[in-house]
């Protein structure tokens, strides 16, 4: 065969993804940047040789793991304890001065042992022999179960530099794929000189005992007190120590890692409200001064499959223990020579100031409305026209500590995160099983020949990386797809026919479930213009058949006023967890973003009409009174246009061979959560309320399961879905919660009480499907 290496790896194809925002943080953008650290390559972390000690010799090649463990520097222990007890807001409360606080009536070295107490659910000094015996084994364990484990030496050298210039303390904010992720990220940033990590652990996934070593190696516990109301003595007081101890990090200059996102196997919103909290108390530190700045990293980690966790850890959400950890250890290492090993990734995006963003940041706030607002009088046909405001819609809850903030401090470290979290998931690379499940998922469901395969999996490579985003391997295309392959045995059959080729078949029923949650590693690469595929045919649903010819739809003219308002409908409708905007782009900007998208992959095609101004003519025309602003600071050329001008512009699909099943490909993407939706919306006939959303959720998960029996539409039998699809409905005023002795219970609003409304709403949700 021709094609048999992948030929953007060679070179510059390679795209370097990272950079932070331009808008939010223009200084950090230029000044915290080196084209230089481009040209470096990768590294492997766990590969530890000869080289990586001080010593030479048969006897140091065979003791290198233990004499690196030994010579990685591990700072001394300060006298932490004591410089919290004396700080401002713990002696505040001791001596009774904050309203509510613990000392009022109480003798003082009884609240000094209760601090003490409190301290101890948070940290504990780190043990350095323990971090050193932890971290050889914990080397020895990643060599069994990983093929390797790549960083940028580019992104580690850009983080380094930052760290060493400024001064200033490091918060690093990630990605959480695996229970894995707390102990695999320390050990790579300490092996890589930046000291020991400290990671803010969610205390429901440890049981006592292995919190207690956690903390001995670096870890950080939100105590439980700390989530009482505001006006508790105990409360107040673990909130205190809980700041004290922050600010005491970070004035000490320890990095800080926090996960931005639920953990593993949480059934519910993406963002972390334990995750928001301490990043909030980070924020609070610079407000105040105890800290002039802080520089935040966006993080993520990628595997090829997330390794395997004990299955009452990712179902029931049990904490893990000690023992049910050595046991999951003992699986793994059983396995290791008789299944392939997985590759990991760590990315390291670009280092940018705290304070810069918050300067920057709240200039970009405008008006917002909730999604009943934005779009029920539109679903139920009483307006056509989509208001001139932004998405309203929080799922994350806010935790004790947070709640004490001010709200316009709570809607900083809300946007904040939420703008971490898009650089972290856009900076991460796609590995090669997201791509091999997504051509199994969207365009080879019935099988596929292995001589085809190489060819697809080589053109969705280079789709990925013409997109800006990097992928998590390289290497010949054939001995990519067996691998990858191999990693997906349990999901794929393999037959081989008479040909001497092979043909590759998924498996139906829960297999399908299991693609289409890796398939999701790839949406981000391709969100823009799948939510512009998904509008045009919206758009197109309503004038013919779909059905229909792509040469008869190719006809239609599409205005690009229409365009807009379809895009903004499918913006609405999807939740913020998916599409993860920038805080600081509007809508607007987005639509003009993927409209632009869709021009230059080749599927819209600008139609002149005779006497209009060419569309490829950007020149600048006299400013119109109708000129609609915007407050994201990113003028693009058709922002300084007259919008009126809009309406004459017009677009056809293109009539390229390849646009048909790449257009199909694009809607695609979405089916799982759209579909999801219109069966959520037949469902409400269906469905026994009022009832718990926990009740209601078991209710419509095993409607799905059904529907997915009956049609095959396994990848929308999703849990995570069906929650997705029930706080839609919740925002958007179908469902509406109402107290009871037992607890808040879901029932029907009267709006949607009717069945005429019920259909309104499943045939608003399926114009944007794609059969």
């Amino acid at each position: 065969m021709k094609l048999e290496a992948v030929t953007p790896f060679l070179g510059k194809y390679r795209p370097f993804v990272g950079r932070c925002c331009q808008t939010c943080t223009p200084k950090s953008w230029e000044s915290l940047f080196h084209r230089s650290i481009m040209d470096l390559g990768f590294c492997n972390v766990v590969l530890v040789k000869e080289e990586n000690t001080r010593f030479r010799g048969w006897l140091v090649r065979r003791l290198c793991y233990f004499l690196w463990s030994l010579e990685q520097r591990i700072p001394p222990c300060q006298d932490a304890p004591q410089k919290i007890m004396e700080s401002t807001r713990v002696q505040n409360v001791i001596s009774g001065r904050v309203p509510g606080g613990t000392g009022e009536g109480q003798v003082p070295d009884l609240v000094k042992k209760e601090v003490q107490r409190i301290l101890g659910h948070i940290q504990a000094p780190i043990h350095p022999f323990l971090l050193r015996l932890f971290s050889w084994a914990l080397l020895r364990f990643l060599n069994c179960v990983f093929l390797n484990v790549q960083l940028h030496k580019g992104q580690m050298k850009m983080v380094h530099k930052a760290a060493q210039a400024q001064g200033l303390p490091l918060v690093l904010l990630s990605t959480h794929k695996s229970l894995l992720d707390g102990i695999l990220l320390p050990f790579v940033l300490l092996s890589q000189g930046l000291g020991v990590l400290r990671v803010a652990w969610d205390p429901r996934t440890c049981s006592p005992t292995l919190r207690a070593l956690l903390k001995k190696l670096g870890g950080l516990f939100l105590p439980q007190e700390a989530n009482l109301t505001l006006d508790s003595p105990e409360g107040v007081l673990a909130r205190a120590v809980v700041h004290a101890a922050v600010e005491q990090l970070l004035v000490s200059r320890q990095p800080l890692l926090i996960f931005l996102e639920e953990h593993p196997g949480a059934q519910g919103p993406r963002l972390s409200a334990l995750g928001q909290t301490w990043l909030g108390l980070v924020v609070q530190a610079v407000q105040v001064g105890i800290i002039p700045d802080a520089m935040l990293v966006p993080v993520a980690i990628t595997y090829d499959l997330v390794p395997d966790a004990p299955c009452d850890v990712y179902h029931a959400l049990a904490p893990l223990g000690l023992w049910t950890g050595a046991l999951a250890v003992l699986r793994s290492l059983r396995g290791w020579g008789h299944s392939p090993r997985v590759c990991v990734r760590v990315h390291l995006a670009q280092p940018f100031s705290l304070q810069e963003y918050t300067i920057n940041a709240r200039s970009c706030w405008g008006s917002r409305q909730t999604l009943e607002q934005l779009l029920q009088p539109i679903v139920l046909g009483q307006c056509t026209v989509v208001p001139d405001t932004e998405k309203e819609q929080e799922w994350t809850p806010a935790t004790g500590p947070l709640l004490a903030f001010k709200e316009e401090d709570q809607l900083l470290v809300r946007r904040l995160s939420r703008h971490v979290l898009n650089a972290s998931v856009t900076s991460s690379a796609v590995m090669s099983t997201a791509i091999m499940a997504t051509l199994l998922l969207f365009k080879h469901q019935k099988g596929v020949f292995l001589s085809q395969l190489l060819g697809e999996f080589s053109w969705l490579t280079e789709e990925t990386l013409l997109r800006g985003f990097d992928v998590g391997f390289s290497g010949q295309l054939r001995c990519l797809v067996q691998h990858t392959l191999s990693l997906l045995r349990a999901h794929v059959a393999l037959l081989r026919v008479h040909q001497g080729d092979l043909l590759v078949v998924p498996r139906p029923g829960p297999s399908f479930t299991h693609l289409a949650r890796l398939s999701a590693e790839l949406l981000p690469a391709f969100l823009s213009e799948a939510v512009g595929a998904c509008a045009v045919r919206g758009l197109l649903a309503g004038r013919m058949p779909p059905e229909g010819p792509w040469e008869l739809q190719g006809i239609e003219l599409l205005s690009q006023n229409e365009l807009y308002r379809q895009i903004l409908l499918l913006l609405h409708l999807l939740p913020q967890d998916l599409l993860l905007l920038q805080p600081c782009q509007s809508s607007y900007c987005y639509c003009q973003e993927v409209l632009d998208r869709l021009i230059q992959c080749g599927l819209l095609v600008a139609e002149e009409t005779p006497g209009s101004r060419p569309a490829c003519d950007t020149g600048r025309q006299r400013l119109s009174a109708k000129l609609l602003w915007k407050p994201s600071g990113d003028f693009t050329d058709s922002d300084s246009d007259d919008f009126e001008e809009a309406e004459g512009r017009y677009f056809r699909l293109s009539q390229q061979s390849r646009c048909p099943d790449f257009f199909l490909f694009l809607c695609r993407l979405l089916s799982p959560l759209l579909k999801a939706f219109a069966q959520a919306a037949t469902f409400l006939h269906r469905g026994q309320l009022p009832d718990t959303e926990s009740g209601y959720t078991e209710q419509l998960l095993q409607f799905l399961q059904a529907t997915a029996q009956e049609e095959g539409f396994f990848e929308c039998a999703d849990q995570n879905l069906a929650i997705s699809a029930i706080w839609t409905f919740r925002d958007l005023g179908v469902l509406q919660q109402t107290p009871s002795p037992a607890g808040p219970m879901l029932c029907l609003s009267p709006t949607f009480t009717s069945r005429e409304n019920q259909e309104k709403l499943e045939q608003f949700i399926r114009q944007f499907i794609c059969s």
